[in-house]
């Protein structure tokens, strides 16, 4: 069950995330919130088989962080990556003319 509220409360930082970071435009909305929800679960289930409880603080901290960490990075890191594959695609399909 907290795994689920993990994972809730991960896809809420990287939706807010996603209106803080400027380019939504090169990527879909829910992008950074997905990648943030998985990082946080791969976080927990790791800290859990590590032998964590799921009532202690350091559990909770370390994949909300993770998780914000993941979606802030793929908020920042995919626009200029998309705009530079876009022209090299435009390039390429029209013959170097644009």
């Amino acid at each position: 069950m907290e795994l689920l509220f993990v994972v809730i409360i991960a896809a809420s930082v990287g939706f807010i995330v996603t209106f803080v970071v400027r380019g939504r435009e090169t990527y879909g909305m829910l992008l950074p919130a997905a990648a943030g929800s998985a990082a946080a679960s791969v976080v927990w289930v790791a800290l859990l088989w590590l032998g964590l409880t799921f009532d202690g603080t350091w559990i909770w901290v370390a994949s909300l962080v993770a998780g914000g960490l993941v979606s802030l990075v793929t908020a920042l890191r995919l626009p200029p990556r998309r705009r530079v594959a876009d022209r090299a695609l435009l390039s390429r399909l029209s013959g170097g003319k644009a």
